[in-house]
């Protein structure tokens, strides 16, 4: 039974998760500690804060859950010959948790500096609520050698849903874009400049992006007030903006909060995502 004590070494090395094992967590530092468990997450994420074990051994079952129902939960973006091009491009996928058929989808971007992925914290977590919430949500997993790199591999990732939707069941009209920090630029990088069909929202979280267009999706944004890597004055100036051009948003700002909350499971922000939820609830069916 998977449970704060479990080693993070014996989830990647799981047969259940032969192939991919390895990008559930974040290992820009290599391998993690044969001792290293579950409760001690936190210590791969150099940039986050407010790492909440009962979250973390709640994604690992629910993965090794559906694994073990036979349920496929990992797709390749890239093909092998453009792998064996660029062997970096074997580290990017598709997390994929299952909501109702033939329901929208989001995509969630973790952050980490572009130096790594914090998925088990920043998207997976993220994409499993939505999932419970009756959506189709995706964990990517991207290439941190630059933000462009990472941008490319978001806008595959929606390409291949949407060439995909039949196999996955999912709904592409209306979907939206999630992201935290490194993510959250990201999602409003592709959000201003990606695929067509645009997004319907874009979800940030705590990020210092600060471009953006007249055509820009509904946005919406939280970050702690305490956040000395993303200055709330910067996501608010430019959600002033995209007011300004006439495009929804909705602003919060968590006074007493630090960089990298995640879902702010029992901080100041918890429920954040029941308010984003319904922005993008909201901008699909404008």
């Amino acid at each position: 039974m998977i449970n704060a004590h479990t080693k993070v070494v014996n989830v990647i090395d799981d047969p259940l998760f032969k192939g991919y094992g390895r990008l559930i967590f974040p290992t820009a530092f290599g391998r993690p500690s044969s001792s290293m468990t579950l409760s001690q997450v936190g210590q791969l994420l150099i940039y986050h804060n407010y790492v909440n074990t009962d979250v973390t051994v709640d994604v690992i079952r629910e993965l090794e859950k559906q694994r073990m129902e036979g349920t496929k939960i990992f797709y390749d973006i890239y093909t092998e010959d453009e792998k064996r091009q660029d062997p970096e491009k074997r580290d990017t996928g598709l997390f994929f948790f299952r909501g109702n058929k033939n329901a929208p989808f989001a995509v969630i971007c973790a952050g980490g500096g572009f130096y790594y992925v914090g998925s088990i914290h920043e998207s997976m977590p993220h994409a499993l609520w939505l999932a419970r919430h009756g959506y189709n949500a995706f964990a990517l997993v991207y290439r941190t050698r630059t933000a462009d790199a990472a941008c490319q591999d978001l806008s595959r990732a929606i390409s291949f849903i949407f060439a995909h939707k039949d196999e996955l069941g999912v709904d592409t009209n209306g979907y939206s874009l999630w992201g935290g920090s490194a993510g959250a630029r990201m999602a409003a990088y592709t959000g201003s400049f990606g695929p067509v069909p645009r997004a319907a929202a874009v979800i940030m979280q705590y990020t210092g992006y600060s471009l953006y267009t007249q055509q820009d999706p509904p946005t919406y944004a939280c970050v702690g007030g305490r956040d000395y890597i993303a200055d709330w004055r910067i996501m608010k100036r430019r959600l002033d903006c995209l007011e300004k051009c006439g495009i929804s948003t909705e602003f919060h700002m968590y006074p007493n909060l630090k960089h990298g909350f995640g879902l702010g499971i029992e901080t100041q922000a918890q429920g954040w995502i029941d308010d984003a939820l319904r922005f993008w609830e909201r901008n699909r069916k404008a």
